[in-house]
């Protein structure tokens, strides 16, 4: 048995100085999660989302449903 790792990566739109999240959708089809945390703090706290929560998340920033947060 392996055992995968996630392969963080943080979007190429991610130029903000650091206040971004990184995401390893790596794992979404062989252990049905999608792993996120906070870029600037890599070995603090994930939080794992399931492949359909990350897909709605993605939708609503696209739709621009977080412009005001």
């Amino acid at each position: 048995m392996t055992t995968e790792s996630p392969l963080w990566f943080t979007s190429s739109y991610s130029e903000n100085g650091g206040q971004c999240i990184e995401v390893a959708t790596n794992l979404a089809a062989t252990h049905g999660t999608v792993p996120v945390r906070d870029s600037k703090n890599p070995h603090g706290p994930t939080l794992a989302l399931t492949p359909n929560t990350w897909t709605a998340f993605v939708s609503g920033v696209r739709q621009g449903g977080f412009s005001g947060v």
